[in-house]
């Protein structure tokens, strides 16, 4: 089972629901230690929601002030019920109709703004491919965020080449920005900065999984855990490396793949950008030039080394085996819009 989450617009007006949910959230943070309803049941907010409030920012010790606009309600599972593709949140007497691909079964929760329900359930996996064919996803910092290879086939693809040219053109606009004394800007770039790189990412997780599942592989990645702390990184690398979401593309690929039935294996990166993918033998690369001395094959450095990853036995771990407490499989919770 994976838990995912699906935005759902709900055209209700909960303006004064949200501001006495912000009341209770206030409440609960300054008394920590009477998170009961009962302590709330003047503000006129149903108990079911006043409950998961109380829970959410009285017990997180971190939290000392509550932005208005992040206010959410929510909705516990007990307190909503579904028939066919409508679901019911009792308490709020809300009905929302799911025009999503999912089949929602059971939900955990649902929070809700002035405009979106955000809900939370769980979905049946696919039943894992078994394949000993994989592909190999080379994940860069520079000119494409991926290159993916077939090594069966020979087919390649290359994804994700506008990142780079995202990160220069926002670089150089913060830098202008700060130099202006502009902050309040320069923090409104950083955030959509951020989204279109998301966007960017999701795009390029979707491909690569479609293109394991139309050619029926599995999938290799590097672990790649540590790479930001070497000090070997020239500056201008370090750069690009951290302002980039290695994780980030990671977790897209990783559940997207388990969603669909697609196993995902992590390889130790050693010398898979080094190794010549044909002969096996250490070779040179300058740039995005791979020269193998022992064989003579020269070609694409990226397109070798995801070749490499693809081949490579050095196995280290599966998603096969993320599995929770509860049974359930982890994944990272995916948001899809309605």
């Amino acid at each position: 089972m994976s838990n995912l989450v699906v935005k759902i617009k709900h055209h209700a007006n909960l303006t004064g629901e949200l501001r006495k949910a912000l009341q209770i959230a206030n409440y609960a943070i300054k008394n920590r230690y009477k998170l009961s309803s009962a302590n709330v049941s003047y503000i006129g907010l149903p108990s079911a929601i006043s409950n998961q409030i109380l829970r959410k920012y009285g017990k997180n010790k971190k939290c000392k002030h509550i932005n208005p606009d992040k206010i959410k309600l929510i909705a516990p599972s007990q307190s909503i019920k579904i028939n066919s593709n409508q679901i019911r949140i009792i308490p709020l007497k809300l009905n929302l109709i799911n025009e999503s691909k999912y089949k929602i079964i059971k939900v955990n929760q649902i929070e809700l703004d002035n405009t979106y329900a955000y809900v939370c359930f769980e979905q049946e996996d696919q039943e894992q491919l078994k394949t000993n064919q994989y592909i190999g996803v080379d994940l860069n910092a520079t000119s494409h965020c991926a290159v993916v290879g077939d090594p069966t086939y020979g087919k390649v693809i290359k994804l994700g080449k506008q990142a780079s040219h995202i990160h220069k053109k926002y670089k150089a606009l913060r830098s202008s920005l700060q130099k202006q004394g502009l902050y309040k800007k320069l923090k409104k770039t950083k955030g959509k900065e951020t989204r279109k790189v998301k966007d960017i990412n999701h795009k390029i997780s979707k491909q690569i999984v479609q293109f394991a599942k139309d050619n029926n592989c599995g999938i290799k990645l590097e672990k790649l855990t540590g790479i930001r702390n070497s000090k070997k990184n020239h500056k201008s690398f370090r750069y690009t490396l951290n302002s980039w979401s290695y994780y980030q593309l990671g977790s897209m690929i990783a559940y997207k793949a388990l969603l669909k039935g697609i196993p995902v294996q992590y390889i130790d990166p050693a010398y898979t950008s080094q190794n010549c993918s044909r002969c096996g033998h250490l070779g040179k690369r300058n740039g995005k030039v791979f020269k193998c001395v022992n064989c003579g094959h020269t070609g694409h450095a990226d397109v070798n080394a995801s070749f490499n990853i693809a081949k490579s036995n050095a196995v280290i771990s599966t998603t096969e085996k993320r599995i929770g407490s509860n049974g359930t499989t982890e994944v990272p919770m995916r948001q899809r819009n309605v």
